[in-house]
């Protein structure tokens, strides 16, 4: 049997997303550019998809811009409004637990001259409502905080955290990652005063190297790169027609039938969760509870190397990750579970399930099974 709890990494994508992507390819090839039919089929592909993900966000097709996936998202984000919003201020604030897409760009900006403040997160990688009130100042011109932890599962109150910006400085732009957050919670920029929000393709069954980022009506940010103009001048490049069309159905589907498949990712976690504990020396980081991540399960296990772990487990077609897999294949410990508190000698031990769509019960009690099986000869083989 194989079971691929690895869909925070990415996810398979689905067979309706792979026959519009196929069709965009092979039938609806033109340049979106174009100023023949062949363009101007594309170009409405393009706003279909447009309007697909603007939809399930209850906000305009011209507030979506695409990307090329989460990582340009952020970059997007927190470059472009920095540069156009500097002479108002050069103070940001984040989190010391965010994805190193937010991390590495935030301490690039710390080199163009800006300052920022890393809000510390408690034993379940939530911020305090309290610190960021006290972090905002006049000069602050934007706040970026991840809606769903990659690693844990944690949820920050996104909302409340929204309030204590706009209470504090009304002038403050308010950015979200919700690129594990799409397709697991009804999310409404408006009504949640969310002013850019990063959205990644490959972690909801689209392709990968395409993504958006939601821009607020208003809001005040320039371009990070530069050529030919594309999507109103904020992204030059040729438009991925293919990725875009790819997302547009992807997106849809994330929100089909929404309850019912979170309920189902809600019990999978559950029934995870009961069948790791009486393993002995298992450590669950994070809530328990359904205020986590309906699909995340990071669990520390006592005496055993996470890579030792994650490469007899793969043996067995049991896929995880060690920690996080979205920073390349870097050994190293990670922050999340260090801002968390999670023990020094687990810190190298800990092991990320994430869930998805795709899995069922049978391949979580496989996996559990597999553990069973393999954890006691880890553990004397390590202490030997």
């Amino acid at each position: 049997m194989e079971a691929y709890f690895d869909n925070s990494a990415t996810t398979k994508v689905l067979d309706c997303v792979k026959d519009a992507v196929v069709d965009a390819m092979c039938v609806n090839y033109g340049n979106a550019a174009a100023k023949h039919r062949k363009g101007v089929e594309a170009e409405n592909l393009i706003r279909e998809a447009k309007k697909a993900i603007a939809d399930t966000l209850k906000v305009q097709e011209k507030e979506i811009l695409f990307t090329s996936g989460g990582t340009e998202s952020n970059n997007t984000a927190l470059i472009g409004t920095a540069l156009a919003n500097r002479r108002a201020g050069k103070h940001l604030i984040t989190t010391g637990v965010e994805h190193p897409s937010i991390y590495n760009t935030m301490s690039f900006l710390e080199e163009m001259g800006f300052e920022v403040t890393y809000l510390p997160v408690d034993h379940l990688g939530h911020i305090s409502l309290e610190d960021l009130e006290k972090a905002i100042r006049e000069d602050t011109i934007l706040v970026s905080v991840m809606y769903v932890n990659n690693e844990v599962g944690a949820v920050e109150p996104i909302e409340a955290i929204s309030q204590c910006i706009k209470k504090k400085n009304p002038k403050t732009l308010f950015h979200v990652d919700a690129i594990q957050a799409y397709g697991k919670y009804k999310i409404r920029p408006k009504k949640q005063g969310i002013d850019l929000l990063s959205v990644s393709g490959h972690k909801i069954h689209a392709p990968k190297g395409v993504g958006f980022l939601y821009i607020r009506d208003g809001v005040k940010i320039r371009p990070i790169l530069f050529g030919g103009g594309q999507q109103k001048g904020m992204r030059s490049g040729t438009e991925n027609v293919p990725g875009c069309v790819g997302l547009g159905v992807a997106a849809r589907e994330a929100y089909k039938d929404f309850d019912a498949r979170i309920e189902k990712l809600d019990t999978l976690r559950e029934h995870l969760i009961a069948g790791l504990k009486p393993l002995g020396g298992v450590t669950i980081n994070g809530s328990e509870d359904r205020t986590n991540a309906p699909q995340i399960v990071s669990a520390s296990f006592e005496g055993v190397r996470s890579e030792v772990l994650l490469h007899a487990l793969e043996d067995k077609g049991v896929y995880v990750s060690s920690g996080s897999a979205c920073s390349s294949n870097h050994p190293g410990i990670s922050g999340t579970l260090k801002g968390i508190g999670v023990q020094k000698e687990l810190l190298d031990s800990t092991i990320r399930f994430s869930l998805g769509d795709l899995n069922t019960e049978e391949e979580v009690d496989y996996a559990i099974g597999v553990l069973g099986e393999l954890l006691p000869v880890l553990r004397r083989y390590q202490m030997k």
